[in-house]
């Protein structure tokens, strides 16, 4: 559970989620969009990250299956969620089934995404997987760890098996803030890059869905972009004055 969500505040909670998946309804609708579809999203990681996107996929009406490597930790935040949004699909699933999926979530560390992706081998073909970590010296928040003109995003695509669909996404999101799915009632920008189009329209749809902004910025090379801003927004909040990662990065439009 996030801060301060516990038994005692939960129907709070479900009532502010009702509303927001109430008004994106109404949003969707008053501009003559058509229902979302619904897709099966595997999110591989059952720390907060993995719980804020799967937050937005439920907000979405998607289907999220959840895989970690502690089953009784995924069975609590499988709980946590169908408390958290009404008639959420939300169930643990195990790491066989992700063949099923349209879209794999690795909420991991980088180097935990490469493995999870070497693994998975050929049942990620086909497959959207998004890559959200960013490799950065937790030491120092000085660097990245991956060599100039490379990105974690890149090396998780070649380690990948052919015909895996590696889109960067999320990476510029807190998990607080995609709990929430804004931050001072701005609804939170989510940076795509990746080499197949679909894969990017598909984690766009599963942002805009969940109430969030998507911005497709093109390539998989662009990651390199998305991991270094990102560096030194995280850097940010270990100050003194910092955000205390409820912070977020926006595109503002005249």
């Amino acid at each position: 559970m996030t801060k301060g969500e516990n038994e005692g505040n939960q129907p709070q909670i479900r009532q502010k989620f009702e509303r927001q998946i109430e008004r994106l309804h109404d949003c969707r609708s008053n501009d003559g969009r058509s229902e979302v579809t619904a897709m099966q999203v595997f999110i591989v990681g059952t720390g907060n990250m993995g719980g804020g996107i799967a937050t937005r996929a439920l907000v979405g009406r998607h289907a999220v299956r959840l895989i970690g490597r502690d089953p009784a930790r995924a069975q609590e935040l499988a709980e946590t969620l169908g408390g958290r949004v009404p008639g959420a699909d939300v169930d643990v699933a195990d790491a066989a089934a992700v063949g099923d999926a349209d879209v794999v979530v690795l909420a991991v560390p980088f180097d935990s995404a490469k493995e999870v992706v070497a693994s998975y081998g050929e049942k990620l073909a086909g497959t959207t997987v998004v890559d959200i970590s960013n490799p950065v010296d937790f030491t120092t928040f000085d660097s990245l760890t991956v060599p100039p003109g490379t990105s974690a995003a890149e090396q998780i695509a070649a380690a990948a098996a052919p015909g895996a669909h590696v889109v960067k996404a999320f990476n510029t999101t807190f998990a607080g803030t995609l709990v929430a799915g804004e931050v001072d009632g701005v609804p939170l920008d989510v940076f795509i890059a990746g080499d197949d189009q679909a894969s990017r329209e598909r984690v766009a749809e599963l942002a805009s869905s969940g109430g969030l902004n998507p911005i497709d910025v093109g390539g998989l090379h662009h990651a390199r972009e998305l991991e270094g801003i990102q560096l030194l927004h995280m850097a940010l909040q270990t100050r003194p004055d910092g955000p205390g990662w409820m912070s977020t990065l926006k595109i503002i439009r005249p």
